[in-house]
């Protein structure tokens, strides 16, 4: 194994060491990186993988991942590819409804759809153009840590070249893991997944289909196991190139959980889908991929030892729907600005000060509503609520559009109708995940 740099690593002392390490250029690495380069921080941002590169996904994104965006200014035109929906259609238990987005000052009244083939490439390189410095095809093996204090003061990473492998350390006051489910980075500090909050697994795909220009993205509620509706949901949101992403999502709170092939189990689902939508094997364009959905703040605790957790790899994926995108760049933003106000501070104490405010920021942005997020993946394990839920819930439209926001999160955050009020009041009151 040659020491050597190879030509992907930079040659230079200098190019090795920044105030913030950030670990993977998911949603959430590339947010954070964008936040703290346009503060003026030095950025260096390490992927594993090389662009483009694939990850699985639904490809929708809800008004508050627009949001998200739009805070950040990447341009949405339609003409570049960001295909807008006008809300969510829902079937199930004998019923079918379309409801729009809510309209909200707070949030954008539609949805987008983006494949995460060129999503996230999108977002790191928005984060080049603010000052961020990005490396990929860097693989980061473990943290670097202070022998004295052991406090996290950078990472090692490796990368294969040409047969050639280079392993370097790169060092930095800060380092943000946003490296996924798995989070080496996290593992290695002792931080592991908790077993009491919710996990989910989704399986997707694409399909040749005249479904793919769809005003509304479409979920199907009955996914049956033999005689047992399981907890989840189906869905088909049309990409607008003539494909749909087609793919189901299932939490752990159902005793299937674990005994189920997924890939059988869409098979199937698709079989009941009328001819004409072309949903079948031979229409099917790219293999069944699969990946776990981190719930509820399912790794804590968020910051510790100068490694701050964003994203997948802290489990932040919203339980009531599965949405990771908005609170993965929500994440980046909310570390961004915590790192920045904390490596303003001249003394080393309080830089640690300010850096513990994290899980902080976050339990107060997330934690009440993730705990009911919990709470409710908890009832719809229980087959009979479900079918009670799917059978009296989809054909009441009142009923719907309450659940619309609370399962998208979607709420004006002062006043609002009554609706709001109500919602962010449980929130609040609600002990923190």
């Amino acid at each position: 194994m040659t020491q050597q740099a190879s030509p992907g690593f930079p040659q230079d002392h200098a190019a090795q060491t920044a105030d913030v390490i950030v670990v993977g250029s998911g949603p959430a690495g590339s947010s954070a990186a964008f936040y703290l380069a346009s503060a003026g921080l030095d950025v260096l941002v390490l992927e594993k993988s090389r662009f483009p590169r694939e990850k699985v996904c639904g490809d929708g994104l809800t008004p508050r991942a627009v949001k998200a965006l739009t805070a950040m200014g990447v341009p949405l035109p339609e003409s570049d590819g960001w295909l807008r929906n006008k809300g969510l259609r829902i079937i199930g238990g004998g019923g079918r409804i379309e409801l729009a987005w809510p309209e909200l000052s707070s949030y954008p009244g539609f949805g987008l759809v983006r494949t995460r083939l060129d999503f996230d490439e999108i977002l790191a390189r928005h984060a080049q153009k603010a000052g961020a410095r990005l490396l990929e095809g860097v693989n980061v093996t473990g943290p670097l840590r202070d022998d004295r204090t052991g406090r996290v003061i950078g990472v090692t990473a490796r990368e294969t070249v040409d047969g050639e492998t280079a392993e370097h350390i790169f060092r930095g006051r800060v380092v943000i893991a946003a490296d996924g489910n798995s989070s080496r980075l996290s593992v290695a500090m002792g931080l592991r997944k908790r077993d009491d909050r919710p996990l989910g697994v989704a399986v997707r795909s694409y399909y040749t289909t005249p479904r793919h220009d769809d005003d509304y993205l479409e979920a199907w509620l009955d996914l049956w196991d033999g005689d047992n509706l399981l907890p989840g949901y189906g869905w088909i949101f049309g990409m607008g190139d003539g494909t749909s992403n087609v793919g189901l999502g299932l939490l752990n709170t159902s005793e299937a959980f674990g005994n189920i092939d997924y890939r059988v189990l869409l098979r199937k689902w698709l079989a009941g889908m009328p001819p004409e939508w072309g949903l079948t094997e031979e229409n099917r364009t790219q293999p069944v991929r699969g990946s776990a959905l981190p719930m509820g703040f399912n790794r804590t605790p968020h910051y510790t030892r100068g490694l701050l957790l964003a994203g997948d790899s802290g489990g932040m994926v919203n339980p009531f729907n599965g949405e990771g995108i908005a609170y993965a760049m929500e994440a980046g933003e909310i570390a961004a600005r915590t790192v920045v106000q904390a490596l303003a501070r001249p003394s080393a104490a309080g830089i640690e000060t300010v850096l513990q405010t994290y899980p902080r920021e976050l339990k107060v942005a997330y934690g009440g509503y993730y705990t009911l997020g919990n709470s409710f993946v908890q009832m719809i394990g229980h087959p009979a609520f479900m079918r009670f839920a799917t059978k009296h819930g989809v054909k009441r439209p009142y009923i719907m559009r309450f659940t619309m926001k609370l399962l998208g999160n979607l709420t004006e955050p002062r006043g609002g109708d009554a609706t709001d009020r109500l919602l962010n009041a449980l929130s609040k009151m609600t002990p923190a995940a």
